[in-house]
């Protein structure tokens, strides 16, 4: 059974079609690249896949169960776009940043368990954020704070990590840390991971699959048969020349 099965999915705003009859399944453990121009439906698609937006017709279905009845939302770890970007005085530590990652499974104003903690200490660790504990946000750099976000999203435990283009605004270096962290995760750990992103250097070295949307799905399949002209081209709608380059282990 796929963790998550999509079939015939439209979105429509009044007569404008967004997404177009987009049919895929995304099996445990993939690592897959989201792949598309700006504004070709890549955040709408998972909007839809998060229950944000009500897909015109279609149908989703999320770990076996159709989404309108889906409720275990902390199976499912969500970092949205401009992680790294965000109003400077904002108060919170790095710690209670990640706890927040554990509202959705308790009950409204209560503590902290010695469960919990320990989860909170795990995932400090995991993100190498642990000596960053008490820092506030807004002392941190930006691939500090993406790897903070992506604490507060794992400490519910989950099974699918959902990443809408967490890097802008964060330098090529931190970049680079951050997509190794990624692939640690999902090979260490088999953590399913959906990844948006419209640049095609990313998914070279890290992904197993890619999804490529420009109002609908062009291609579904692995990253080394992507990366050719042709598809490219009907990916962004204009003719493209893919030059594969390698500098320190990285395409």
């Amino acid at each position: 059974m796929p963790i998550i099965h999509v079939e015939g999915l439209h979105y429509r705003v009044g007569k404008q079609e967004i997404l177009s009859d987009i049919s895929f399944d995304i099996e445990e453990g993939e690592y897959v690249a989201l792949l598309g121009p700006n504004g070709g439906g890549k955040t709408t698609l998972v909007k839809a896949l998060l229950g944000l937006i009500t897909p015109s017709s279609g149908k989703i279905e999320i770990f076996g169960i159709d989404r309108k009845r889906f409720r275990a939302w902390h199976k499912i770890g969500y970092v949205p776009q401009n992680v790294s970007l965000f109003d400077s005085n904002f108060p919170l530590s790095v710690y209670e940043t990640v706890s927040l990652g554990l509202a959705a499974k308790k009950p409204w104003f209560s503590r902290l368990s010695r469960e919990d903690k320990v989860q909170i200490e795990s995932v400090l660790e995991t993100a190498s954020i642990a000596n960053l504990r008490e820092k506030n946000l807004s002392e941190l750099s930006g691939g500090q704070r993406q790897r903070v976000m992506i604490a507060r999203a794992l400490v519910s435990q989950p099974e699918l990590l959902i990443l809408d283009e967490p890097s802008t605004g964060v330098d090529i270096a931190s970049q680079r840390k951050f997509y190794d962290f990624l692939k640690q995760l999902n090979r260490e750990q088999n953590l399913t991971i959906i990844f948006i992103t419209h640049d095609l250097g990313v998914i070279a070295d890290d992904v197993t699959d890619v999804l490529s949307v420009n109002q609908k799905l062009i291609y579904a399949g692995t990253p080394e048969a992507m990366l050719n002209c042709e598809a490219v081209s009907e990916v962004y709608g204009t003719k493209a020349h893919v030059v594969h380059h390698n500098c320190g282990g990285h395409a």
